[in-house]
């Protein structure tokens, strides 16, 4: 009889992957459909997939500035996340990604699945100047430096 309710707890992981950016949003589709595929065939239960949408990195990664983030929690045993990080190694579309545990014992009953989510991401790329205020928000005005100069100024003539 424990067995039977050792069967029925699962833990709870998270996945977040990193797609190339130039990727279509049919194509984000079918990896989450494939993620998904895996979850079920393995007896686990996806909770949510959330698509962050295309950000910017802080290094490149695939020699790409920005990714296309992809959120999944779901539920299963540690096989699952094995074999989840596996096909996404095998894939040329995903550069990186990393799973998380966030809870054992978790009975899947009491897990709702939630809808999908869609966010928009970053949208500095459509903002005319963007790559403007690169330098730490500092523009090559010379105002900083004029004002050093009338400082020096000041002082000379007192």
């Amino acid at each position: 009889m424990a067995e039977t309710q050792a069967a029925k707890r699962l833990r709870e992981y998270e996945t977040i992957f990193l797609v190339k950016p130039d990727l279509t949003d049919d194509n984000v589709d079918k990896l989450k459909e494939r993620v998904r595929g895996i979850v079920d065939r393995e007896g686990g239960k996806v909770l949510r997939f959330t698509v962050w949408g295309k950000k910017k990195t802080l290094f490149p990664v695939a020699k790409q500035p920005r990714a296309i983030y992809v959120h999944a929690s779901y539920l299963g045993g540690s096989k699952l996340v094995a074999e989840v990080e596996r096909n996404l190694k095998n894939l040329d579309e995903v550069t990186r990604y990393i799973s998380v545990k966030l809870a054992d014992e978790v009975d899947p009953d009491t897990r709702p699945v939630l809808e999908d989510l869609k966010l928009a991401g970053d949208v500095e790329e459509t903002r005319p100047g963007a790559g403007a205020d690169r330098d730490g928000g500092f523009r090559g005005d010379g105002s900083e430096e004029s004002a050093g100069e009338s400082e020096e100024e000041s002082s000379e003539e007192a």
